[in-house]
């Protein structure tokens, strides 16, 4: 793969979105298999990755709406012509 540094493409964003994601279930399951041993720390701390992969999550339909509306336009835009 010959990416360059700072390159960020629509795959490796989703593919670090989806690692993310199943970090975080990961971490849910482990605190919630072993609810003896959780602290408030821990779930302060997967509470605030959960809403890390939440804004993510938005960032990326956002994006895409985006992508969607000037798509569209292009479209519209030709059609017009």
């Amino acid at each position: 793969m010959n990416q360059m540094w700072g390159t960020i493409t629509f795959k490796s964003l989703i593919s670090s979105y989806t690692r993310l994601q199943s970090k975080i279930v990961a971490d849910v399951r482990k605190i919630a298999s072993s609810m003896s041993q959780a602290t408030p720390g821990k779930f302060l701390l997967l509470q605030f990755g959960m809403s890390q992969v939440t804004q993510v999550g938005e960032s990326i339909s956002n994006l895409i709406s985006q992508v969607n509306s000037m798509i569209m336009n292009a479209v519209r835009n030709q059609k017009g012509s």
